[in-house]
């Protein structure tokens, strides 16, 4: 089975519609996939759920995708670098659900595995607990946590041969395979394609059963973040 499409449009173009919830892969500037979320931008699709540890910058990553409004909610651990974000919000104009990063992570883990909940202590007693159901376990109190799945996941890995088997390169893994998991429909951007059976086995990082579809993005952009003391620096 070749999964491997012409490119992003195409691979989008009959899977994505207004009012979806969509896990997108990522944390800060790295393992963005960054043309998957160009050609959703182009798709002019509207009323989005957005599932993503962070919402990039406001010129990058899905920080273009709130530059067009197309995003009604995130559902997000750290939003802290993008003015256009924090703008949306604070005018009531963006819905946004924080939660703790390990809890996204798993909340997304447990979705793709068919895990309909679970109990972690992480945010008892916080604003993180309001209204949620609270269970003690050997004399600790935990809260129930639902899992998340969505409609549709955008995410980067470095190499995939045509069956969808991925490789990730180093921390641009992040939260791309826990997304990809809980997507119903999975859009994989990758550097490289090889065919089947070039990849061993043992580095395969997520099997092909979770990738609908393949893009390749050859050279993508690679931003790095670095910490600025002063002007000039």
């Amino acid at each position: 089975m070749n999964k491997v499409i012409a490119n992003a449009q195409e691979a989008l173009a009959d899977i994505v519609a207004d009012h979806q919830t969509l896990a997108v892969g990522g944390f800060g500037l790295c393992g963005i996939p960054e043309a998957l979320i160009e050609a959703l931008k182009n798709t002019g699709v509207i009323g989005l759920t957005c599932i993503s540890n962070n919402a990039g910058v406001d010129d990058f990553g899905l920080g273009k995708l709130l530059q067009t409004k197309q995003i009604k909610k995130m559902i997000s651990s750290y939003v802290g670098e993008n003015k256009e974000f924090e703008r949306q919000y604070l005018n009531g104009e963006l819905e946004v659900e924080l939660t703790p990063q390990g809890t996204l992570a798993e909340k997304l883990r447990a979705g793709g595995a068919g895990i309909p909940a679970f109990y972690t202590q992480t945010g008892v007693g916080t604003l993180v607990a309001e209204g949620k159901e609270v269970r003690e376990f050997d004399g600790k109190e935990f809260i129930l946590e639902k899992s998340l799945t969505a409609d549709v996941a955008l995410v980067k890995a470095y190499k995939a041969d045509k069956a969808g088997n991925l490789i990730f390169r180093k921390t641009a893994r992040n939260f791309n395979p826990e997304c990809a998991m809980a997507g119903k429909i999975t859009v994989a951007e990758v550097e490289q394609v090889v065919e089947i059976g070039e990849l061993d086995p043992d580095d395969i990082h997520l099997p092909g059963i979770y990738v609908n579809r393949i893009v390749v993005n050859a050279a993508p952009e690679k931003r790095i973040e670095q910490m600025t003391l002063k002007a000039g620096a």
